[in-house]
């Protein structure tokens, strides 16, 4: 019996494991249609080493640096490696997008060139992605030693997530489809992807998903609301008019805004929901006759303790980002009820209010559904088995 659950647990796994491969290679196969940006026609990405620097056309003033900074590099890869050449790292005065290079840095640069002959070498931005991916692969290591096969599965979920945003959500946002829409259904997609790698084929499955659903949807519904009542616009959002100035002026950025909020709340939506679904199910396993009213008080004892942590945990998510901002309030003596009614700050307040409205709706309904669906197999299983102890008595 015990290696037949085996096998069974094992071609579960297997299962699970190629529909995540074949989720992953039809994202990366998706085109998003922009591939061919005019920024990058005629142009060869690459990386190179800084060996020498020329700062003389550079002006300071204070902190600020203006000008361009002149670097002779080494080309690293693509069809100029092993050239040296001379790029331009222009400086803009602004603290947060400029970039000073030395020796022995490793820049990732645009090539403008006519066939063999270079015509220009504008340097992007430090190159940093051998270094992500190594903190990448760190992560999932650690994640597998420590969470063994659910880890494992959740690299794959995490990956499908990732794919899905870039591939699918971006590219209807800037095509103009409906940002709400769009993202209630890319975040039901993800949100049934996680926990099928959590769950697989189960019951506890379905409880899961329309718990964090009803959730989401709650978050959606204040979110359109409240957006309108405390009269934010979109282009509160970082980069937002950059977006704008380069040729989507169709977009509705309020509605983006709108869609951020319950998207940006989904992940502890979920979670929350997998608590509280996998301790009640783990109730009806330790006590099958146990009634739906019974597991779903337990579910609820373990969903109350839960949301006090998780609408903190939303808190600090959204204001990690803000600290300068609140460091300048501070500087300035401004007072705090000038800090809340500003419109970014009160975009803030509504993300992470609605986020935790919903979030606390997230434990009664999968508290109900659970006690619902979980215990009702359960039911099933006991008078069976009492019938079949009677027949034999």
């Amino acid at each position: 019996m015990k290696q037949r659950v085996f096998f069974q647990k094992q071609k579960s796994m297997l299962l699970t494991m190629l529909i995540g491969i074949l989720l992953i290679g039809i994202l990366i196969a998706i085109p998003t249609g922009y591939e061919d940006a005019l920024i990058y026609q005629g142009t060869e990405r690459a990386t190179g080493e800084v060996i020498q620097v020329n700062n003389t056309a550079i002006k300071s003033s204070g902190l600020i640096q203006s000008g361009e900074q002149s670097c002779t590099m080494i080309i690293q890869d693509g069809i100029f490696k092993g050239r040296e050449v001379t790029g331009v790292n222009f400086l803009s005065g602004s603290l947060e997008k400029d970039k000073i290079y030395k020796e022995g840095d490793k820049a990732l640069v645009t090539i403008s060139h006519e066939g063999d002959q270079i015509t220009s070498i504008v340097m992007s931005d430090h190159y940093r992605l051998d270094k992500e991916v190594i903190l990448l692969l760190a992560f999932a290591v650690l994640l597998i030693v420590v969470a063994g096969k659910n880890g494992f599965l959740a690299i794959f979920s995490f990956a499908i997530t990732i794919l899905t945003i870039w591939k699918i959500l971006v590219p209807c946002y800037l095509n103009g489809y409906s940002p709400v829409w769009t993202g209630i259904l890319i975040t039901t997609f993800i949100t049934a992807v996680i926990i099928y790698f959590v769950y697989g084929f189960d019951r506890r499955t379905i409880t899961a998903i329309l718990g964090s659903l009803l959730g989401i949807f709650t978050t959606c519904i204040l979110g359109m609301l409240f957006t309108d009542l405390f009269k934010i616009n979109g282009a509160v959002m970082p980069d937002s008019e950059s977006l704008l100035y380069s040729g989507f002026q169709h977009l509705d950025l309020t509605s983006i805004f709108m869609s951020s909020i319950f998207i940006g709340a989904s992940g502890a939506m979920i979670d929350l929901s997998v608590d509280i679904t996998s301790a009640i199910h783990e109730v009806v396993e330790k006590k099958p006759d146990i009634t739906w009213k019974e597991a779903a008080k337990s579910g609820m004892n373990v969903g109350r303790a839960a949301m006090g942590t998780m609408t903190t945990t939303l808190l600090l998510a959204y204001s990690g980002g803000y600290i300068t901002l609140l460091m300048v309030f501070m500087a300035q003596g401004t007072p705090i009820d000038h800090i809340l009614n500003y419109k970014y700050v009160a975009a803030e307040v509504l993300d992470t209010v609605v986020g935790s409205f919903g979030l606390v709706t997230v434990a009664p309904f999968t508290v109900l559904v659970a006690g619902i669906l979980l215990t009702h197999r359960e039911k099933k299983t006991v008078l069976t088995t009492q019938k079949i102890r009677q027949q034999e008595n």
